[in-house]
């Protein structure tokens, strides 16, 4: 449980950081680059602590993203729809890390208010099972 705990201490803080960055009105190129890369460590962050949780609240060993997200939709913890979203938030996150291109960053920043409040959601419910 103390491992759990830590992860979703670290996942807020995360979260905290990325809202940050989505505060700024008109973001330049570099706060661009700053709000997508923490949304990458926040998504990170976000899924790593749902995986624990998954593992010792429900006795259920994911090991990929995707499949945690598959297994929090099973338990309750996200939607349907949020499910769903959060798939795609992975595909977005992959294309972050292994490639850089203008226009791919232009639509991924266009995301990032979505993506927020699917990952917000998704830890406030964790830490409210936790």
């Amino acid at each position: 449980m103390a491992r759990l705990n830590e992860r979703l201490e670290l996942a807020a803080k995360a979260l905290a950081r990325f809202d940050e960055t989505l505060a700024i009105d008109k973001a330049t190129p570099i706060e661009r680059d700053a709000a997508i890369q923490r949304f990458e460590f926040t998504f990170e962050a976000v899924w790593k602590a749902a995986k624990d949780y998954l593992f010792e609240q429900e006795g259920i060993d994911a090991a990929s993203p995707k499949g945690v997200i598959r297994h929090c939709r099973e338990v309750g913890i996200l939607t349907a729809k949020e499910a769903q979203e959060a798939l795609t938030m992975t595909d977005d996150r992959n294309l972050t890390v292994h490639t850089y291109n203008e226009p791919l960053a232009a639509a991924i920043y266009s995301r990032l208010p979505a993506y927020r409040d699917i990952l917000a959601n998704w830890l406030a419910r964790l830490r409210g099972q936790a």
